[in-house]
């Protein structure tokens, strides 16, 4: 009796769903808790605590719809096997065209086009509903209903210039590759990855927001100054303007070697009460390169990329997978559908785990600032930031075990608190 692939793997997908809805269920009640953290009390201010609390609700709302929807769709998608009559559709297409549907790659680019066009059509109205209701309503939204469609327009068109040769790439070296074959997807992925890590600063991300270099002055100054003093190669200081679309704020750093960038949001400045505290924030960014996190967080997705595709050489070829999901063919991108599929409880467990050190991570950073003097610019520096972006007071300690990549703002002053006594 052959294993009963697609009914585990929907099974499990239930049984995940039944369980992170148990976790947000919890996580709901302690957003629904009236007063603050006894450690955040008279630190964050009752008015945007109120503010905070009505944000985070009405998102948990929104999250607990989407996920129904989501799970129903997927599963059903799954079981009454949609991809394979999805699959002969577009070979139908492709001759409809004039075109051969023997050849696996136009083949798969019909596939890949009608399933991306189907992701988009049900996606929209959820990520309308967020932007234009539920962050407009809490005063986060900043984009017009033609900036969205612009953004999405664009988008589209880049999948459309990227993706196939990408996508024929991966379909020959799976049909060539061999006994080598996990080596030689991992070493695309890995080339690929550097590129777009290149490319995406120069020529993507202008597509969508404008970087101008922050102007001549104190701010500038100190940036510098921190910079050259843990010899950071600062060559570009960059504002942009995330305001066009959100009044959410972030900081980030990009570059290879000796040719690095910091990009500030424009809202990041506005928000910050003093150019200490954005300073601080810098600190902890660059607390992150110092302490080699960048490089350590590259070299283990690079290591799980290649755990995963010799996982997906070991049953590429394996008639019962395919036939369990509806499929008497191999086409590859159907093959790596599948194993994805098929390997979602391992991708829970090291999401988990990318998270609990990527948490550890942000301590160090935290630390690390703290030494260089930052300690009351940084707290200070984060509850605005929390504040502001109306994050979460109250959470439950499952829930954020589960998903925060970031510690929760009580965890970090207090462990702020305690490295400035060390450091004092």
């Amino acid at each position: 009796m052959e294993f009963p692939f697609l009914e585990a793997v929907i099974g499990f997908m239930i049984l995940m769903y039944i369980f992170e809805t148990y976790l947000d269920t919890r996580q709901h009640s302690a957003l629904k808790l009236p007063t603050l953290p006894k450690t955040l009390e008279g630190v964050i201010s009752q008015e945007k605590f109120e503010k905070s609390r009505a944000y985070s609700l009405e998102k948990s709302h929104f999250h607990f719809v989407h996920e129904f929807v989501t799970i129903l769709m997927d599963s059903a998608i799954l079981f009454f096997r949609v991809l394979p009559w999805f699959w002969k559709k577009s070979g139908d297409f492709v001759v409809l065209a004039g075109l051969n549907a023997e050849n696996e790659i136009l083949h798969t680019l019909a596939f890949l086009a009608g399933v991306t066009m189907w992701s988009q059509i049900t996606d929209l109205p959820f990520s309308l509903y967020s932007t234009f209701v539920v962050e407009a309503r809490h005063g986060f939204n900043k984009q017009t209903i033609w900036l969205f469609f612009r953004d999405m327009l664009k988008g589209i068109c880049l999948m459309a210039i990227l993706g196939p040769p990408i996508v024929s790439a991966i379909i020959v070296i799976v049909q060539k590759g061999g006994a080598y074959l996990a080596i030689y997807l991992w070493g695309f992925m890995f080339v690929l990855s550097l590129v777009m890590m290149t490319i995406y600063p120069i020529l993507i991300a202008p597509l969508f927001n404008k970087f101008t270099p922050l102007p001549e002055g104190l701010l500038r100054e100190k940036i510098e100054k921190l910079a050259s003093s843990l010899k950071f190669p600062l060559k570009k200081l960059f504002v942009v303007d995330g305001s066009t679309r959100s009044s959410h704020s972030n900081a980030y750093m990009y570059g290879f070697f000796k040719n690095k960038r910091i990009v500030l949001y424009d809202t990041l400045i506005q928000q910050c009460k003093n150019n200490e505290e954005i300073v601080a924030v810098i600190a902890h960014e660059l607390g992150h390169w110092k302490l080699n996190h960048t490089m350590y967080s590259f070299i283990a997705v690079q290591i799980l990329t290649l755990l995963q595709f010799g996982g997906y050489t070991l049953v590429r070829n394996s008639n019962s997978l395919f036939q369990s999901f509806g499929f008497d063919t191999q086409p590859v991108i159907i093959g790596l559908i599948i194993f994805q599929h098929t390997i979602i409880p391992v991708q829970h467990l090291v999401s988990f785990a990318l998270n609990l050190v990527s948490r550890a991570f942000e301590f160090q950073a935290d630390a690390f600032a703290t030494e260089l003097g930052y300690a009351a610019s940084l707290r200070a520096g984060l509850v605005r930031l929390q504040e502001e972006n109306l994050s979460a007071m109250n959470t439950d300690p499952w829930y954020s075990a589960y998903h925060y990549s970031h510690p929760p703002l009580v965890e970090r002053l207090a462990a702020i608190d305690e490295e400035a006594k060390k450091t004092d």
